[in-house]
């Protein structure tokens, strides 16, 4: 004799079907979405490394002006370049050094430069940052680049491992930064990404650097990231919240009216004193002061018996030699300290800046 069935069980069973069907279904269009993905042929598997990026090589682009300051860090940034181009796993192409002092400068013949004009005179600030966008919009318009993507770099950037293309297809690869963060800016993040464009989730945590993409899609996003950057300068709101980081932000804010997501790569960029290990990282960024005692422990805040700040060479390159941190003094500080004297060592004419 079959067992009467209870009402309870029935009704589970009813949204258990439900849930199954919603989430198959999620799924068909989930995959459905991604596979017409696939048709680009910069998305097909046999185009991906083992990293999940594309083969294709990118183009190492830098914005940098004619000081002295910006100088020796582009001369230690290319001489790594070199030396990491061609080691195994790395996927990097030409290199070009966007000065945008609207000049040719005394580096031209050792570094591969492109000059474009600063933003007109007063227009800045003297934030001499809002230059970025408005460099990379030219050097677009204005130079043949060979390769299909671009590495937006800084002067202040060491590879530390051969850096292979990140990015996947369309999709930019990016690093996140912690102090970036959207939703906590909301009624001025809103000035420039009205809630009829979307969720405020929809921008990422991201600056313009360091970023793998292809070229295409900085072209499009490139003009909007300038006068973003333009529009935010010159609202004083934005301007005292953003600060610094005023055209991160604003990039950030361009790539989500684009529609544009960047692949969050952690990986992508380490910054000491705060991450210690190097590990399989890719680039050593040292914005950041290195100051310790003789104990070896970090004393930020307070300069410290033993140093590294870039700040400290405003006025010209860093001596050769410099004294390596004392023992205890983490892995990343240590080995910035070296690569830092391995390039003044091979430089040629390091002091003549």
């Amino acid at each position: 004799m079959m067992r009467r069935v209870s009402p309870l069980f029935l009704v589970l069973l009813v949204l258990g079907f439900f849930f199954a069907t919603y989430n198959l279904l999620t799924m068909i269009i989930h995959y459905n979405t991604y596979s017409e993905e696939w048709d680009d042929p910069f998305l097909k598997p046999e185009n991906l490394n083992e990293f999940g990026g594309s083969k294709s090589k990118y183009h190492v682009a830098l914005t940098a002006t004619d000081a002295p300051y910006s100088q020796w860090q582009c001369r230690i940034m290319y001489y790594w370049y070199k030396k990491a181009k061609n080691m195994p796993g790395s996927d990097m192409g030409k290199f070009t050094r966007i000065l945008h002092s609207g000049k040719s400068d005394s580096l031209m013949e050792e570094i591969p430069s492109f000059v474009v004009d600063p933003l007109p005179e007063g227009l800045d600030r003297g934030y001499v940052v809002l230059n970025r966008p408005w460099a990379f919009v030219q050097w677009l318009e204005k130079a043949i680049i060979d390769e299909e993507y671009i590495l937006m770099a800084e002067p202040d950037h060491i590879f530390v491992n051969p850096l292979p293309n990140l990015a996947r297809g369309q999709y930019p690869a990016g690093f996140p930064f912690f102090y970036i963060k959207p939703s906590d800016h909301e009624t001025i993040i809103r000035k420039y990404y009205p809630k009829e464009k979307g969720s405020l989730m929809d921008i990422g945590p991201i600056g313009n650097s360091p970023v793998i993409i292809r070229k295409p899609v900085l072209e499009k996003i490139a003009p909007t990231w300038m006068n973003i950057s333009l529009m935010m300068k010159d609202d004083p709101a934005s301007d005292k919240a953003f600060g610094w980081v005023l055209e991160m932000y604003a990039y950030a804010v361009a790539s989500a009216l684009h529609n544009v997501h960047h692949i969050l790569r952690e990986d992508f960029m380490l910054q000491p004193p705060w991450d210690v290990e190097i590990g399989m990282k890719f680039i050593l960024h040292y914005t950041y002061g290195c100051d310790y005692n003789l104990k070896g422990e970090l004393t930020y805040g307070k300069i410290g018996e033993w140093r590294f700040d870039k700040r400290s060479y405003l006025s010209g390159p860093p001596p050769r030699n410099l004294s390596l941190p004392p023992p205890g003094v983490p892995e990343s500080v240590v080995r910035l300290v070296q690569m830092v004297n391995e390039a003044t060592a091979n430089i040629p004419d390091w002091d003549a800046l």
